[in-house]
């Protein structure tokens, strides 16, 4: 192997790693900062429309300095675009109060319950084939160790779960209908980024004000109670649903669809591990064994359905999930449990 041949393949496995890593820290640390900055400011609303804003803007900006390029926006395809703008600000909505009124272990509990209604919907809705006897197992492991988890949860509250099957309901809507309506858009991902948070950054006051989440905001602004904590904590959740996009598409692009979806696995796992370490806004033991199997499900349920090992996503293919940015519940490739298997994750999602 000659020098510059040695030297330029370090460059790449250099680079390679540092995507990675970057996408790892991002996707396993993102779901912890959201619950950190929802705790800290109270405002879920104010909260999504500030990391909209980050994204879109994010994405302005880098495409004008010549780092990426996305499709202009104009009003018939934003027009088209609108329905799953919509779906994705209800997902994104009913996340943020998920995140407000229960730990970070629901929310990924919850989550990982998508793929059984996904093959549900799938079957019922879009004549697609009956669940393989290894999918059927693996979807009744999820739904089990899901049981289990509600069973043993001592936080549990009505209202937390209320906003949980709220979440799961939009967020199956979004995997089973709405992905496939876009794909015909002929977006880019970085398209996808734009139109997905400049338009849900547009329909953000209308949520305001249905919420009362407006009185709140102008009282506590004449009160004077924001504090720097707050300001840190929605600083850092807006930079890493920025981060998350960035890494999310590079390093799909880097790696095989398995590399993937096995760097999205070691994310969950990260995460559970980070959010008993740093704090008491965890699941009891019993309740952790019943995500962990969750998982082991998804994991399971994303093998039965996926065909031979693809080549990485290409640009064009869309990334929905790190599309959303901001998006307070972003980081995980569940999407990809959700029954994608061509590397593209989330529509590849949300």
């Amino acid at each position: 192997m000659s020098l510059g041949r040695l030297d330029s393949w370090k460059q790449q496995y250099y680079t390679t790693t540092g995507v990675v890593v970057g996408y790892a820290l991002c996707s396993s640390l993102l779901a912890i900062i959201n619950k950190y900055a929802i705790t800290k400011f109270n405002y879920p609303g104010l909260l999504t429309a500030l990391q909209y804003l980050t994204s879109a803007l994010g994405v302005y900006v880098l495409g004008k300095l010549g780092l990426l390029h996305h499709d202009p926006f104009t009003i018939p395809t934003a027009k088209k675009f609108f329905p799953a703008a919509l779906v994705f600000y209800l997902a994104i909505f009913t996340n943020t109060n998920l995140l407000r009124h229960a730990n970070v272990d629901t929310f990924i509990v919850f989550r990982s319950l998508t793929p059984l209604l996904v093959a549900l919907a799938d079957t019922a809705f879009r004549a697609q084939p009956c669940p393989s006897n290894l999918t059927f197992l693996s979807l009744l492991l999820i739904l089990a160790s899901a049981i289990g988890y509600v069973a043993t949860d001592s936080g549990f509250t009505l209202t937390a779960y209320s906003w949980a099957f709220a979440y799961l309901i939009t967020i199956t809507t979004e995997m089973v209908y709405i992905k496939h309506m876009v794909m015909n858009l002929g977006l880019n991902t970085w398209g996808f980024v734009l139109y997905n948070n400049l338009l849900s950054l547009m329909m953000a006051p209308f949520f305001w004000f249905l919420t009362g989440e407006n009185v709140q905001v102008l009282a506590a602004l004449r009160s004077g109670i924001f504090d720097p904590a707050a300001f840190y904590a929605v600083s850092l959740s807006c930079l890493f649903g920025l981060l998350i996009s960035f890494f999310g598409f590079a390093a799909r692009r880097a790696v095989s669809a398995t590399a993937f979806t096995v760097t999205g696995v070691v994310n969950k796992f990260l995460t559970v591990a980070i959010n008993v370490l740093i704090w008491d806004k965890h699941a009891s033991p019993v309740g952790l064994v019943c995500l962990l199997f969750t998982i082991v499900g998804g994991v399971l349920y994303q093998q039965s359905v996926s065909g031979p090992v693809s080549a990485p996503a290409q640009p064009k293919q869309l990334d929905i999930e790190n599309s959303k940015g901001g998006g307070i519940g972003g980081g995980d490739d569940d999407d990809d449990l959700a029954g994608e298997s061509d590397g593209t994750g989330k529509l590849i999602s949300r």
